[in-house]
């Protein structure tokens, strides 16, 4: 095991394979140099603080294409 897997804000990639966009339903992207989970669907990135995604649409970041 390495210190970035018990890092207690590691983010478990895991997770998205149980996780979707609250807006859309659709499935998220992990994108590890934001630390954000992103949704094309709805074009938008929830940050994950701490190695928790913050799955608010009010916290997410608009992405643009």
């Amino acid at each position: 095991m390495t210190e970035a897997d018990t890092s207690p804000a590691a983010f478990d990639r895991r997770m998205l394979e149980a996780l979707v966009c609250p807006a859309t339903q659709h499935r998220l992207d992990y994108d590890l140099e934001r630390q954000e989970l992103i949704s094309k669907a709805a074009g938008l990135a929830y940050p994950i603080r701490d190695g928790i995604p913050v799955m608010l649409v009010d916290e997410a970041r608009r992405i643009d294409d």
